[in-house]
């Protein structure tokens, strides 16, 4: 932040004190991460629009009753994740493979550059097929680089929640993705249970396991 550049903090409560660009600069300061949440965390575009699109109203009409117990980047993530998994619990139908919001890198030889979109695609039907509270916990820590602390806190459960989630997903993951590392071994495939949101493997609290 430069010198001068309003605090996030700065920002919110100039917001609820009627500055009308004050909201719309923060959106602006940390969308591309928001947005980078809420597409892992849906793997549906839509999905992720509306899920980020309800959240945003939802702050900006929140902004008031923010206390500061917590970063406002925490704050923001948090209302993000939880409009998402709420979307993702009313979607009946089954979530389509979606590419990954950034594509690979551009390499020179255009084999590997196949080879590594090809590996993007299967690591993110994998993390789909996670029960959604997993999914979320693994975008957050693993993907995007959140503490197990800030997790929790943009999740709202305590970090050993959150460490039991990252655990039983990151086990999850190693099944169905032990033939990268053995490329002679049969990809994994998760059982599907039911066809809602999380429907790759059951709900977030559903049939695939304990899923906090």
């Amino acid at each position: 932040m430069t010198a001068g550049e309003r605090s996030d903090a700065d920002l919110l409560r100039a917001h609820v004190a009627g500055d009308a660009s004050a909201f719309e600069e923060l959106v602006r300061r940390h969308r591309d991460r928001l947005w980078a949440v809420a597409l892992r965390t849906t793997r549906h575009r839509e999905e992720a629009a509306d899920g980020l699109q309800d959240a945003l109203i939802s702050a900006y009409k929140a902004a008031g009753s923010f206390r500061g117990d917590s970063a406002v980047t925490t704050w923001l993530h948090r209302i993000v994740v939880n409009a998402c998994l709420d979307r993702m619990r009313r979607r009946q139908s089954r979530a389509t493979l979606q590419l990954p919001e950034d594509g690979p890198r551009e390499l020179a030889d255009t084999r590997d550059r196949v080879a590594e979109q090809d590996t993007r695609m299967v690591v993110e039907e994998a993390l789909g097929q996670l029960p959604a509270e997993q999914r979320a916990a693994i975008v957050l820590v693993d993907v995007e680089g959140w503490s197990v602390a800030e997790a929790a806190a943009i999740l709202g459960v305590p970090e050993g929640t959150i460490k039991s989630r990252c655990a039983r997903g990151r086990a999850r993951l190693a099944v169905m993705l032990g033939h990268l590392r053995n490329p002679g071994a049969p990809a994994a495939v998760a059982p599907r249970t039911g066809s809602g949101p999380g429907s790759a493997s059951g709900s977030a609290s559903g049939s695939g396991g304990e899923a906090r």
